[in-house]
């Protein structure tokens, strides 16, 4: 693998293969399909949680505190499911404000699910995606968890193309994604008004 060097600067290429799987228009319905799916796990399980009580509202941190002192329970036996630095963030700091991890969680999976769902900053849902499986996982709750991270990892490896049938083929370029012309936030200064051509 050679690398290409500009003015003290090294760029390793990438490799065909990835490009191809990552960063290739022709791969989008892949990712359209599996995205939606992501997306629609991550509704569902908000829903389930907003429908079940015990998430928000009046007994908010309920839900939070019982699936902590579950996690924690699991850290004794001669092989635990939940290691002591988890189990003791989860003492010390979740359980004590378990309400307000309660309406993190339901709001994060819901952000996640809508934004997959509608392919808005996918590459970014899917990293918070990710973020709360581990947590789960951490947490001794295996699941659908780590199916939906390896689904989610991929979407982060495929931020580029992974919301082209989606509002990131909008939204990318208006933000200023390098090789997009005409960007917002991405224009010629001299003269003023045409935008930037890289």
């Amino acid at each position: 693998m050679s690398a290409n060097t500009q003015a003290g600067q090294a760029e390793i290429p990438e490799p065909g293969i990835t490009r191809f799987l990552f960063a290739d228009t022709r791969m989008a319905p892949v990712w359209l399909i599996l995205r939606l799916w992501l997306g629609y796990e991550w509704l569902q399980a908000a829903w389930g949680k907003w429908a079940e009580g015990g998430w928000v509202g009046e007994g908010a941190g309920g839900a939070v505190t019982g699936y902590a002192q579950g996690a924690i329970a699991q850290t004794t036996g001669e092989h635990p499911q939940v290691t002591q630095w988890y189990a003791s963030f989860l003492e010390n700091v979740v359980v004590p404000n378990a309400a307000l991890f309660s309406y993190l969680v339901i709001l994060g999976e819901t952000l996640v699910g809508l934004a997959l769902v509608l392919g808005a900053f996918t590459g970014i849902a899917a990293f918070f995606g990710v973020f709360m499986n581990a947590s789960f996982l951490f947490a001794g709750t295996a699941g659908a968890n780590p199916l939906m991270a390896l689904v989610g990892i991929s979407l982060v490896l495929a931020w580029r193309v992974a919301g082209w049938w989606g509002l990131d083929r909008w939204i990318l370029p208006a933000i200023g994604v390098p090789g997009a012309a005409g960007t917002l936030f991405n224009r010629r200064s001299a003269g003023g008004t045409g935008p930037s051509r890289a």
